[in-house]
């Protein structure tokens, strides 16, 4: 228990070496095993957790901590530990990567470097929520680049290299900004001693402490180290106008890629923003907070009506996650208790609903061999549990009372609206516009005259059942008990929209 966090993050990794001793066909299940394995390791934190430890000690009740020196000439620690909103993120994580493996059975092509970069990938983001020193989360931050590079340029599309190349260009260029960003938090940390320690930065902010420096570009030095840290977390949300690399890299990864990358690296980005960015500058915060909702609608409205036009059923669903994560933005923007639990609650739920889209997208392509919903026609007369299954996930993604995006969505309106009555009415248009696009998309895909081609069509397997199924249950569960999760984060997040 002492060094749990650890474990949870780096076992996937350990069974790298081993994959090249197997058979070719083998890697999957030894990706399948470690998972399953990492997940059953990690069942303590969850049930270890202590839900109300909150403190000014602790400040977001840290717990599993662990912490050894690693550069003490530069302040540089290997620390770790978790609280509500990390614990949350880490439950996602486990239960995508399993999901993701499943959806991967049917790779052929390098099966152990698509499975080595795949438990490489599943390491650096399960560090991203676990780090609590700046230069160690930085480090997994960058070490996400390097297998999603290859997973998108080698196992993708036709267009898979210029996916692979963008999608990391954007990263990249986030990402040195927000080297730049860390390394002046460390030189003018408040306090004097220079510390990259991210609980005790929050410790002194807490205290009165403010980071000053010397003015850069005529502009005050926290809210440019600021700016600087939103823009490396907002291309990962994506935020308009950085958006423009999603549809790309989604349309051209593999199935298990794109579930990852919409079930889990976009939140990456939002979980930067609740862990370094705000609470480190609360006062900044405020000087952004309008602008920031701005944003928010625009992502709502803009992806929700970008998602309206799509032929390519892949990208349509690559833009209602630029809608859907604006919403989450919206709830953090608002910065009351309803709001930012509903934003973390839509991180956890948007997660698995868009798994569930894109899982379902890769069946029908398997088959098909298109993703144009126009080429499709009647497929629920060939394929109806494959037709029922997605109709599931298609209204738990427009919000549909008693699944989980309800409720996500409900708390951040309801939140949201105390604050920005007009910006929260203009929202609503994302949640009609998405009944809009889904349903037509539905009705054009199952319904109406069956193309001859489809007559033949295979309905969905076992394997593809087993990892659709799973996010089907949660959706349900967490629409009719939603408490069941939210435990584990409002005392967190109670906490933080305090600060803020």
């Amino acid at each position: 228990m002492d060094h749990i966090l650890s474990w949870v993050v780096f076992l996937p990794i350990t069974v790298i070496p081993i994959l090249w001793l197997l058979p070719a066909n083998k890697a999957k299940w030894a990706a399948l095993f470690i998972t399953i394995v990492d997940f059953i390791v990690a069942i303590p934190l969850f049930t270890g957790f202590d839900r109300l430890k909150v403190g000014v000690d602790d400040l977001a009740g840290m717990q599993f901590k662990e912490t050894l020196e690693w550069i003490p000439s530069l302040g540089i620690q290997y620390s770790l530990g978790v609280d509500g909103i990390s614990i949350t993120m880490i439950l996602l994580t486990l239960i995508i990567g399993l999901v993701a493996v499943l959806a991967s059975w049917n790779i052929d092509k390098l099966q152990r470097g698509y499975f080595a970069m795949f438990l490489l990938l599943q390491t650096a983001m399960l560090g991203v929520f676990v780090a609590l020193d700046l230069i160690l989360f930085y480090l997994f931050w960058e070490v996400m680049l390097f297998p999603m590079y290859f997973l998108i340029g080698v196992w993708g599309g036709p267009r898979r290299i210029y996916a692979a190349i963008k999608f990391f260009l954007y990263t990249l260029m986030g990402s040195v900004g927000m080297l730049l960003a860390i390394i002046a938090v460390w030189y003018y940390a408040p306090g004097g001693e220079r510390t990259f320690n991210i609980i005790e930065l929050l410790h002194r902010v807490q205290e009165g402490g403010t980071f000053v420096g010397p003015e850069i570009f005529g502009m005050p030095f926290a809210k440019v180290v600021f700016v600087a840290f939103f823009i490396g977390f907002a291309i990962k949300v994506p935020i308009f106008p950085f958006h423009t690399w999603l549809p790309d890299a989604h349309v051209e990864a593999p199935t298990a890629i794109s579930v990852i990358l919409a079930g889990v690296l976009l939140k990456m980005g939002t979980y930067g923003f609740l862990r370094i960015n705000f609470p480190l500058f609360p006062e900044v915060f405020v000087w952004f907070q309008d602008f920031l909702v701005a944003l928010a609608v625009i992502n709502i409205v803009y992806g929700a009506l970008c998602a309206l036009a799509q032929s390519d059923l892949k990208k349509m669903i690559a833009y209602s996650s630029v809608s859907h994560m604006g919403f989450v933005i919206l709830g953090i923007a608002a910065a009351t208790t309803q709001g930012i639990n509903g934003a973390v609650l839509q991180m956890f739920n948007h997660g698995t609903i868009t798994a569930m889209l894109f899982l379902l997208v890769g069946v029908v392509y398997d088959r098909a061999h298109h993703r144009r919903i126009a080429g499709f026609g009647g497929l629920a007369s060939v394929t109806p549990v494959y037709a029922a299954v997605t109709s599931i996930a298609y209204m738990a993604a427009i919000g549909l009372p008693g699944m989980s995006g309800f409720i996500s969505e409900l708390l951040i309106l309801t939140g949201s609206f105390k604050v920005y009555q007009l910006p929260t009415i203009i929202s609503g248009l994302g949640i009609i516009f998405g009944a809009g696009y889904m349903l037509w998309a539905y009705q054009r895909i199952f319904f109406g005259k069956l193309n001859p081609d489809y007559q033949d069509l295979k309905e969905i397997n076992f394997v593809e059942l087993c990892s659709v199924v799973p996010l089907i249950i949660i959706t349900v569960y967490l629409g009719l008990l939603p408490n069941r999760i939210i435990v584990f984060f409002e005392t967190s997040l109670n906490y933080l929209s305090e600060i803020l």
